[in-house]
């Protein structure tokens, strides 16, 4: 196989930021920018578009929330968000539905109308969201998060944050976006 001059492919690259807002929209913690990790499902999830044969695959279909593990909070800490990474270490995961997101092309740091490889999600959990307590969930501290989309009719994960505890108050919002460069 021959090349042309062109340069190796660039690595798929993921980033986020948290913004917590009290009740009054003043924030209260911001996380700053902070690096994902993509994980090999989203690779696979890219050949199904690619393949034109029999895979029924979807793009980003939600964005699901977790409360990952207590123990993360105690030395030494959470451990690293790896790529082999399947599902949240949360069983009963809250999802926000792919309606529920804004997802927009990014040009540099604008908003592009025309597709880039780079795509900007921003999901708001607003008061009540997740509705957590539950059955499952004592509060509504978060600890994970991943985007998922759809391979062959099965939820799989796109990128996966396992990031410090955010304890919620159940009237604060939680402003997240997510950047990706595939």
């Amino acid at each position: 196989m021959t090349t042309t001059g062109q340069s190796p492919a660039a690595p798929l690259i993921g980033e986020y930021r948290d913004v917590l807002l009290d009740r009054f929209g003043q924030v209260v913690w911001d996380s700053g920018v902070r690096s994902n990790t993509i994980v090999t499902d989203c690779r696979r999830l890219l050949c199904g578009f690619l393949h034109s044969g029999s895979t029924t695959t979807q793009g980003i279909t939600g964005l699901q929330v977790g409360k990952g593990q207590d123990s993360w909070d105690r030395s030494p800490g959470a451990p690293p968000a790896l790529p082999g990474q399947i599902e949240l270490a949360d069983p009963n995961p809250f999802t926000v539905a792919a309606d529920g997101l804004q997802i927009d092309y990014l040009a540099g740091t604008e908003i592009s109308p025309e597709p880039t490889n780079q795509l900007q999600i921003v999901a708001t959990l607003g008061p009540g969201q997740p509705p957590w307590p539950d059955t499952h969930h004592t509060d509504g501290t978060l600890r994970e998060f991943g985007l998922v989309g759809n391979l062959d009719g099965k939820t799989v994960l796109i990128d996966y944050v396992i990031h410090p505890a955010i304890p919620r108050d159940p009237l604060s919002t939680l402003k997240r976006t997510i950047r990706l460069v595939l």
